[in-house]
């Protein structure tokens, strides 16, 4: 089984992550069933969501279905087992020195990756990604064998990377795929057209290296399903309450711009917005929030589910290439370069490392001129740099 263009992640649904209403665990479960009855058939679950129960979750959900009917991706990284939180940051990263020595990183990326396997219910990962990592997670040596012996002990068919949670990690992505290219095989990115910044640059890098790139959060905080409307309420402690204002109206005038091209090619903006994704270089595989909305009028998940599995099963989407006029034209309506504060190596950073951001150093800088980049004017938010 290869990874296929499109895929549902278990933060979906509003059970393990705060987006909309959560669905109750037999909606839940039959959300996953629907999503590989009609033909999604790569699911993404990480260890950090509610200690574990996502997995088991999924692995309910996937109960008694052929293993080879589907492409299983497993994220690690966020140390539960001693279960240190860093206040309201979460869990910390199993690469803190607060947790465990550098060589002690091999023995316990293993055991992490057997109790996840456990719970879903299965011997191995198609893919294996390295989830959310800190400075320490790109660049260590040490850690990429530790991943290395999960491949080698058959644990993991494929490895790979899954920066976040926020946007940013340019130059670190990139770092990383050039130090490990012989490993990596995989990364997950944000990437859209509502976002083709800062994510693009590690397109050109992903296709040297033939790393398959999963793209997150093409539905934009849900703004492509079309049921986010100026004046949303959103529930209580829905995490893109923490978005900046006045984001739901700015988006939906970018919305009603894309609007005609969509309908010029018989799409809904959900598939416009994952097809647009899938044309640009190395992506393979897009993976967007579904979420159920609050309210009477929102549309149901099981019809986003349909939306979404029709641009890896339905024959005419499958083929259709957007017009590279089109393409531009979405980019261009898109356009966030500058619109934020990123997250990883960052040349407006001043200060001690913390788990997801860090100064630049001589060997990113080196990386930004290999490939191109001004990291002081390609990844400065603007807003700053005028302040």
């Amino acid at each position: 089984m290869e990874l296929t263009r499109t895929a549902y992640g278990t933060w979906s649904g509003g059970r393990y992550m705060h987006f909309g209403e959560p669905l109750d665990e037999d909606r839940y479960i039959a959300s996953i069933r629907r999503a590989y009855e009609n033909g999604i058939r790569t699911f993404m679950t990480a260890d950090v969501y509610s200690n574990g129960e996502a997995d088991t979750m999924l692995g309910r959900a996937l109960s008694g279905l052929p293993r080879n009917s589907y492409y299983l991706v497993g994220l690690i990284g966020h140390d539960i087992y001693p279960g240190k939180r860093d206040g309201a940051k979460g869990f910390l990263r199993f690469t803190d020195p607060r947790l465990r020595r550098s060589d002690q990183f091999g023995s316990y990326l293993r055991m992490a990756v057997e109790k996840s396997l456990a719970r879903l219910n299965t011997d191995h990962f198609d893919a294996l990604l390295l989830h959310n990592p800190d400075s320490v997670g790109y660049t260590s040596d040490t850690v990429w064998k530790g991943m290395e012996l999960i491949r080698e002990n058959k644990l993991s068919q494929r490895l790979g990377i899954a920066p976040g949670p926020a946007n940013g990690f340019s130059l670190d992505v990139i770092q990383c795929f050039e130090r490990f290219n012989g490993l990596i095989n995989e990364a997950m990115i944000i990437l859209g057209p509502m976002e083709p910044w800062p994510g693009g640059y590690a397109l050109p890098v992903a296709e040297k290296y033939n790393i398959n790139l999963t793209a997150r959060v093409v539905d934009y905080g849900g703004l492509f399903h079309d049921d986010v409307k100026p004046g949303h309420q959103f529930g209580h402690g829905d995490h893109r309450t923490f978005r900046p204002a006045g984001w739901v109206e700015a988006g939906n005038l970018k919305l009603e711009q894309m609007r005609p091209i969509a309908e010029k090619y018989g799409l809904t903006l959900l598939q416009l917005s994952c097809l647009w994704t899938l044309q640009q270089p190395a992506v393979k595989c897009v993976v967007p929030t579904l979420i159920q909305e609050v309210g009477a009028k929102a549309k149901p998940i099981e019809a986003k589910i349909d939306e979404l599995a029709a641009v890896g099963s339905d024959s005419r989407l499958i083929q259709l290439k957007l017009d590279e006029e089109d393409v531009e034209r979405l980019r261009h309506i898109g356009a966030n370069k500058g619109c934020m504060n990123l997250k990883g190596g960052n040349p407006q950073y001043v200060g001690e490392s913390t788990p997801d951001q860090w100064s630049m150093n001589p060997e990113l800088e080196a990386v930004a001129k290999r490939w191109g980049i001004d990291p002081h004017i390609d990844l400065r938010h603007q807003h700053e740099k005028a302040a």
